[in-house]
């Protein structure tokens, strides 16, 4: 087999997973070769993906690239079929940084080190698989497989409530799952051919009816996961409960799989009943920026505060993705390459810290600025990038949705007033919440039970390397956006003219429908026709 036909993708999902189950093998008592291999093979598989992208990925193409198609269980109609484009691309770049710089994270693991590394490199394979599988069975089943680490590692290395938050976890994913397998199953049968191939399903014609409730099905799966409101409770307490590098996994890689799901089936599967949900996608991002921030504020839990604050900002994931504009959806993929990176940051730091002060709450801490000057320092530059500061990525993807609603013909002037008016009360809430934090954990007042000139060390060489691994892409992504955009600009403006094509034909249907009752405010045009169509008429 010459390189050509080398089978990229199959080698990238499958590594870590070949890995994992070659971890009972090896010979070691204490964990210190597990945790060499672990990394070793992250690393190994960042590599080759970086590779594989440099060299056999084509920037200026929107149809998928590296493309394998191999029948797996006939009988079922099983293909193992994968492909990336420029949506999964810089995803999976982001999966491979996160996971590799989560596993170097858990060099302290001591607790059954095995199965902890073996369930890291399994999870990271699963995350490969849901960003590039193009079998509609085989995205379920990949996205089934990584559940079942993420509720072992909260159930197993968490902490004191861990159990209840792992629980909770997957009763709300497996449930969520439910949806995703009856509406996948729907489009699969509908019509006169039985196929799970996600390109052809998203050719078919579909019922109106069928197409909603399909539509609905798989906003409530992905919802879960994003999360949306009030789909989103399980997700403060897997963090308060999950290890540090639990938490980098579950804020930066797994948020992120509900917002690409829902681009990939939703929008560019399902375009005529996005004409019906936008509205209630770009209502519901603004529910999540504002309910977000408010709930950091009555956090004192330092993981909860965060864990909120990666709801508010997956609000405008949400928005951008309504807004039915290029500018919108490429400011929706870069705020969750941004997120992913910034909350892996934060969610790391507040590990470091608790390995100091074995404590998350924030009354108990105070005072640490002046024996962690350098964990400070980087708290300080993540919580920046977070309240998406001017130089950061965090204001480049924050922006680029605001201006995608704000320029966007397909809304009234004063549906567009409204969610970005409301949508910028973040920009006041976020630095509140977030300073206040730095204040009080650093500056505070220090807690009796913190005996910090006696017991508290500063950042390690281990953990600053890590940390600045996360940091500079987020910088240099605020400096040069490009960094990021040019992996999936002419995706973007694919799904933008993708979604944006059924549009007149829709309104005219849909003029006296329930969606004309409920939102009359938005006015539904196409720039590329002589006269808007206004739904509300």
């Amino acid at each position: 087999m010459n390189a050509i036909e080398f089978p990229w993708l199959t080698a990238i999902i499958l590594l870590p997973l070949v890995a994992a189950l070659a971890i009972p093998l090896i010979p070691d008592k204490e964990g210190r070769t597990v945790r060499w291999y672990g990394l070793g093979v992250a690393i190994a598989d960042f590599a080759l993906m970086i590779y594989a992208f440099w060299y056999k990925y084509d920037f200026q193409t929107s149809t998928l690239q590296l493309v394998e198609n191999y029948p797996w269980v006939p009988q079922l109609g099983l293909h193992w079929a994968v492909g990336v484009d420029g949506l999964s691309m810089p995803l999976l770049l982001l999966t491979g940084l996160i996971n590799t710089l989560a596993i170097f994270a858990a060099w302290k693991v001591t607790i059954k080190p095995r199965l902890f590394y073996g369930l890291m490199l399994a999870m990271y394979s699963a995350q490969l698989g849901v960003f590039v599988a193009q079998d509609l069975l085989l995205f379920f089943l990949m996205w089934e497989i990584e559940l079942v680490p993420v509720y072992l590692l909260i159930s197993i290395w968490g902490g004191q409530n861990r159990r209840y938050a792992a629980t909770k976890f997957i009763l709300y994913t497996a449930a969520a799952s439910i949806f995703i397998l009856i509406a996948g199953f729907a489009m699969a049968f509908s019509g006169d051919t039985v196929t799970f191939d996600m390109a052809t399903l998203g050719m078919k014609e579909y019922p109106k009816t069928l197409e909603l409730l399909v539509y609905a099905g798989f906003l409530i799966a992905f919802g879960v996961k994003l999360p949306i409101f009030p789909l989103h409770t399980w997700l403060p307490d897997a963090h308060g409960e999950a290890s540090a590098p639990g938490s980098m996994i579950l804020a930066g890689v797994l948020l992120k799989m509900g917002g690409y799901a829902l681009i990939r089936f939703n929008v560019e599967m399902l375009p005529n009943a996005h004409v019906t949900f936008a509205p209630v996608l770009a209502i519901l991002g603004v529910v999540n920026i504002v309910y977000g921030a408010c709930c950091a504020f009555a956090q004192t839990n330092l993981k909860r505060r965060l864990a909120y604050s990666s709801i508010a900002h997956m609000g405008f994931v949400l928005i951008g993705i309504a807004s039915y504009t290029e500018l919108g959806i490429s400011g929706a993929v870069l705020q969750m390459v941004s997120h992913g990176l910034i909350a892996a940051s934060l969610f790391f730091l507040s590990g470091v810290t608790y390995d100091r002060t074995h404590t998350l709450m924030m009354d108990k801490m105070g005072g640490m600025a002046k024996v962690m000057p350098k964990t400070f320092a980087l708290f300080t530059i993540g919580s920046m990038a977070s309240l998406a500061l001017p130089g950061m990525s965090g204001f480049v993807g924050e922006l680029m949705v605001f201006l995608g609603i704000a320029t966007s013909d397909v809304y009234s002037s004063s549906f567009k007033v409204v969610v970005v008016l409301l949508s910028a009360v973040s920009v006041i809430l976020t630095p509140i919440y977030l300073l206040s934090m730095l204040r009080q954990v650093f500056y505070g007042e220090q807690s009796q039970e913190l005996h910090l000139d006696a017991v508290i060390s500063d950042v390690k060489p281990r953990e600053i390397f890590i940390t600045a691994c996360l940091l500079l892409p987020i910088i240099g992504i605020g400096f040069y956006p490009k960094l990021a955009t040019q992996t999936y600009d002419v995706k973007a403006v694919e799904l933008a003219a993708h979604a944006r094509q059924v549009l007149p034909v829709v309104a005219h249907q849909q003029a006296s429908s329930l969606y004309s009752r409920i939102f009359s405010t938005p006015t539904l045009a196409n720039s590329q026709v002589e006269s808007s169509i206004n739904i509300s008429e």
